[in-house]
C-alpha cells in the first residue's frame, strides 16, 4: 500500500536515506512489480498479471492499483511503458491501441492513448510522485556502464530503444520504427508474434543481422540486449560489444530513473 507521508507530485523532494520504490513494468504481455530499497534490492518478490485486453489508459490504472496491493509501503512510483512516452506523456502506444494481442490498431483506443498524461494519472491513483518513461529507457538504467556512447535493444511485444551517453540517458526515440525488411519496420520484423509466426531459429537469425544494421547508423560503443526474448540468443555468435542483460533489469532501473533527476 502507498505511504500516507509520501510528497505530492510536483514538489521538490529531498527523498529519505532509506527510500522506498514501487518499481512497475508494463509489457504487451504482462504487468510486473516490486518494491525496492534505496539500494536497488527487491523488498518482496515481484508480481505479476496478464496485461488485459482492450486496455485503455482507465483500466491500465485500476489493473496497477489491484496489482500492487500484496507489495509493501513505497514512496514513490517507478513506471516502465511500452510505447513513445516524453515528460510523463504517451506519444504512442501500438501495443494498447488493440482490442487484443497482436491485432489491429483501433482509432479509438489509439485516440484515448495520444498525449495521455500517464504519469499524472497514475499520481493521482497512487497519491505519491510517478515517473513514467520507455521500458528501454527504464532497463537501460539498470545494466548500462556510464562508458562512453551505450545502446539499450528490448526484445518483447516488440523492439524497445534507449540511448545514453556517458551514463546520461538522452531523450526517447522509437529507433526501431524506422522501416528495414519489406517495407516492415525492425519492430514488427523482430517482434514477438514475428518470432511465433517463423520460428525461432529465423527470428534469431534476424536478430543477428539487425544488431550490425544499428551498429552502422548509430555507431554505438556497446550494445546492450534485454527483454523477455533476449535470453533466446544466449549462446549465439554476439559481437565483442553485445552484452545480453536479465529481464529483472526492467524493474531494477526503477530506481535509477530518479537518480538522474541530480
Amino acid at each position: 500500500m502507498p505511504s500516507s507521508s509520501g510528497p505530492t507530485s510536483g514538489t521538490t523532494t529531498r527523498w529519505p536515506a532509506d527510500v522506498k520504490t514501487l518499481a512497475i513494468d508494463i509489457g504487451g504481455t504482462g504487468l510486473k512489480a516490486s518494491v525496492l530499497d534505496s539500494a536497488g534490492d527487491m523488498m518482496a518478490d515481484r508480481v505479476r498479471m496478464d496485461t488485459p485486453y482492450p486496455c485503455p489508459p482507465d483500466r491500465l490504472a485500476k489493473e496497477l492499483i489491484d496489482l500492487v496491493q500484496p507489495l509493501p509501503e513505497y514512496q514513490r512510483v517507478s513506471v516502465g511503458f511500452p510505447g513513445l512516452v516524453r515528460h510523463g506523456v504517451v506519444i504512442e502506444v501500438p501495443a494498447f491501441s488493440r482490442n487484443e494481442y497482436g491485432g489491429p490498431a483501433i482509432p479509438e483506443l489509439v485516440e484515448q492513448w495520444h498525449r495521455y498524461d500517464l504519469a499524472g494519472a497514475l499520481t493521482k491513483a497512487f497519491k505519491v510522485p510517478v515517473k513514467v518513461a520507455n521500458d528501454a529507457d527504464v532497463q537501460g538504467c539498470a545494466v548500462v556502464e556510464g562508458k562512453g556512447f551505450e545502446f539499450v535493444m528490448t526484445l518483447g511485444t516488440g523492439v524497445g530503444t534507449a540511448l545514453f551517453s556517458d551514463g546520461v540517458l538522452l531523450p526517447h526515440m522509437d529507433l526501431s520504427h524506422a522501416k528495414w525488411e519489406k517495407g516492415q519496420s525492425y519492430d514488427i520484423r523482430l517482434g514477438n508474434l514475428e518470432r511465433k509466426r517463423i520460428g525461432k531459429k529465423k527470428w534469431i537469425k534476424r536478430v543477428l543481422r539487425a544488431i550490425p544494421d544499428f551498429a552502422e547508423f548509430i555507431q554505438y560503443d556497446k550494445i546492450y540486449i534485454g527483454g523477455g526474448n533476449a535470453k533466446k540468443l544466449e549462446g549465439e555468435n554476439l559481437p565483442s560489444n553485445a552484452k545480453i542483460v536479465p529481464n529483472a533489469a526492467g524493474i531494477l532501473g526503477g530506481i535509477r530513473i530518479w537518480d538522474l533527476d541530480k
